[in-house]
């Protein structure tokens, strides 16, 4: 693979110890090519940290390897400085990692609350032998997680649709309700999938503030793959830019801004 220009000097990269992620030369090879090559980044913790670049350019390859849908060719990925490449989604929420994805997956024949009370994590209504011997704990334990439901449905103004279908919900509900799902895990580190997509202006910024509140007053960590200039400029620092599967650029905002090789070669001049 042709090897891209080297990150910018003056970007501002996180170092290991105040790093929640660490992508270490991660490689996703499709036969003889290689969407993800030799990419390498950190995501601080307590950021909103941008991965932005071109189509094809390999963004969401890397967020589905992270988030455990794909297994790397090779490379190397650590959460809390812990390796988690090969861990199944289900796994790396149990250790607090998050994602949605750019098209909503609710399930449509639940309702809005049931959706919300599936994300409950430790269920332990869901081992046979609780629901035998500590039926107590069991409907205890359920009715907290339907109260935090309930909490958490209010807090993303979708209280009044709670018992309707999923299904039913528009395009921007959905991406709500997706988010929603988010918090009900209490997670240490989300993974944004284009965020914006399909959603309109009003309620993308209501979505943003939660992000932004979520980072800012309760410590998660956010790295959002969006082709929005708008909001990355407004939530995203630092931003990390990708092109032909591999890191391009890392650094604030503005500079992604000012570098005219990147603008041109890479992002086609949507951002300026």
């Amino acid at each position: 693979m042709t090897t891209l220009t080297q990150v910018h000097p003056a970007a501002t990269q996180s170092t290991p110890r105040d790093a929640i992620l660490e992508v270490r030369e991660v490689t996703k090879a499709f036969g003889g090519h290689h969407a993800v090559d030799a990419c390498s980044f950190m995501v601080g913790r307590g950021t909103i940290t941008g991965l932005i670049g071109p189509n094809g350019a390999g963004k969401s390859t890397l967020l589905n390897i992270i988030g455990g849908a794909l297994p790397a060719t090779s490379g190397a990925i650590h959460l809390d400085g812990q390796p988690i490449s090969g861990l199944r989604p289900h796994h790396l929420l149990a250790r607090g990692l998050a994602r949605t994805f750019q098209v909503p997956r609710p399930i449509p024949s639940m309702t809005v609350l049931e959706n919300l009370v599936l994300a409950g994590q430790e269920q332990i209504g869901e081992r046979l032998w609780n629901a035998w011997w500590r039926p107590g704990r069991v409907g205890q334990q359920e009715n907290e997680i339907v109260d935090q439901a309930i909490e958490v449905l209010a807090y993303v103004n979708l209280l009044h649709l709670r018992d309707a279908y999923a299904a039913n919900l528009s395009g921007g509900q959905k991406k709500l309700l997706e988010f929603a799902r988010t918090l009900m895990v209490r997670p240490r580190l989300v993974l944004l999938d284009e965020p914006a997509a399909g959603v309109n202006r009003t309620l993308m910024r209501q979505l943003a503030g939660y992000i932004e509140e979520q980072c800012h007053e309760h410590g998660v960590t956010y790295l959002i793959v969006e082709h929005d200039m708008d909001l990355v400029a407004r939530l995203c620092d630092p931003v990390v830019v990708m092109a032909q599967g591999q890191r391009l650029f890392e650094g604030p905002f503005d500079e992604v801004r000012r570098d005219q090789a990147v603008l041109d070669a890479y992002l086609g001049g949507q951002v300026g």
